[in-house]
């Protein structure tokens, strides 16, 4: 069912998206449960607690979670909004960390369920790192006010790779929605939320980059002073999703190289 919206001339990630919140959500007397398969600490942002959920609504092809995209219906548990932050904060108390996120997945699928857990972590002093691909925020332009109530997010929104033919070509979505990704952030800028933008640019040119970045920075100053840049990072199963789909990354690192400035 849900390779049927895939096809050479791409998908559209908001239909996808719809099919894959049938599958990763329930709905319980007002309460958003969503599928999740592991909670765990990790050395990213400087240490990070981090629930890793199910279900996206796009295939990209150097994903390190595909088998659980992939395959929704085979991994993870569902977990309310107040387990999920349960979780997040004994993970982070116990390793004295400051920052928590969702990542694995797409957290904006299920929107509601999101900002449930959001209102059980907004009196926590502690950042959440909410890991986007933008798609939900560029569509939807009534998502970002949403999130201007909690002080405490931060939205890093992966934009997948420089051009709309890169995006199509690393996604195999319809190019088209390169540019909801571009207006993610504007949407976020305009509704006062701190955002900034991570670019996948293993695939792409070093001049289409660069020229992404100025097109940023004419939304606002702080899109281009506060670009990250980011490049694939080469564990095994993210090796064996890259062969399968017969593409290789023009710059990309192995896991015991990684440099400090990507962590």
């Amino acid at each position: 069912m849900i390779n049927s919206f895939i096809d050479n001339m791409g998908y559209n990630p908001i239909e996808l998206g719809k099919t894959i919140e049938k599958i990763i959500l329930k709905e319980d007397h007002g309460i958003w449960l969503r599928k999740y398969y592991r909670f765990r600490g990790g050395k990213w942002y400087g240490g990070i607690a981090t629930a890793d959920c199910i279900g996206c609504n796009l295939r990209c092809k150097f994903c390190w979670a595909w088998r659980q995209r992939d395959y929704p219906e085979r991994f993870g548990n569902f977990y309310s909004p107040e387990q999920v932050a349960s979780k997040l904060i004994r993970i982070a108390n116990e390793k004295s960390y400051k920052n928590i996120r969702i990542s694995g997945g797409e957290p904006t699928l299920g929107f509601e369920h999101l900002i449930q857990v959001l209102e059980n972590l907004k009196n926590y002093d502690m950042t959440f790192i909410l890991e986007t691909n933008g798609i939900y925020f560029g569509y939807y332009n009534e998502l970002s006010p949403e999130l201007s109530n909690f002080e405490n997010v931060h939205v890093r929104v992966s934009i997948k790779g420089c051009t709309p033919e890169d995006f199509h070509s690393i996604t195999g979505a319809k190019k088209e929605f390169f540019q909801v990704q571009i207006n993610a952030l504007k949407n976020l800028i305009d509704s006062n939320v701190r955002a900034h933008p991570a670019v996948m640019e293993s695939f792409s040119e070093e001049e289409s980059c660069k020229d992404l970045r100025e097109k940023l920075g004419d939304i606002d100053s702080s899109l281009y002073e506060n670009y990250e840049e980011e490049f694939v990072f080469l564990y095994p199963h993210v090796v064996e999703i890259l062969r399968k789909n017969k593409i290789w990354p023009r710059k990309a690192f192995y896991p015991n190289n990684i440099p400090e400035k990507y962590i």
